[in-house]
């Protein structure tokens, strides 16, 4: 259990008391201030994504790259964004059919590369899953702490973030999809 599992371990144990942070202050658990959970989420959420990448930059410096990170990592990743969405979903934040496109997207790029996997070929983050991942984080921590309350103009700017977030997610499914598509034909 080297330091970049330790983080992607710590990283889906931050995911109860992210959940919790979050709509426990939407359930009125700790009193009628919404904002100071909400606060708590956002920063619980902001140090489990910033473990995500310091996991990954310290795995590739040193070389601690295991078969366990592989499989964790991209597995906390999708189990806290999906939890925020979900979560997101019940406080009426986001639509949820915008949350199944988002994890029917992870879904089948997971199943994609497990295949890929079996016929050992790797299939590497691309620049629009770099995007899309970075855009989702930002309408994530938007849609935490709903600042629309105080300044209206807010709510359109979180819904063109969500827009571009969901652009990017079609997006690079059909890229991974077309540059990979000798993976389900069994072409490698």
């Amino acid at each position: 259990m080297n330091l970049p599992n330790k983080l992607t371990v710590f990283r889906v144990i931050l995911i109860v008391p992210f959940v919790v942070a979050l709509l426990g202050g939407y359930a009125g658990w700790f009193g009628e201030n919404l904002l100071i959970p909400e606060i708590a989420a956002l920063a619980i959420f902001i140090i489990a994504s910033l473990t995500d990448l310091i996991d990954g930059k310290i795995a590739r410096k040193y070389n601690l790259i295991t078969n366990f990170g592989k499989f964790m990592d991209p597995l906390a990743d999708k189990l806290l964004v999906s939890a925020a969405l979900i979560a997101l979903v019940s406080m009426g934040r986001i639509p949820a059919w915008v949350v199944i496109i988002i994890i029917s997207r992870e879904f089948i790029i997971s199943g994609f590369r497990l295949v890929a996997a079996d016929n050992r070929v790797v299939i590497a983050a691309s620049y629009w899953g770099k995007f899309k991942t970075t855009f989702q984080m930002v309408m994530v921590c938007l849609m935490i702490v709903d600042l629309s309350r105080f300044w209206p103009w807010i709510s359109l700017v979180t819904d063109v973030v969500m827009w571009i977030a969901l652009l990017l997610t079609v997006i690079s499914l059909v890229d991974y999809l077309v540059k990979n598509r000798a993976v389900m034909k069994g072409q490698m």
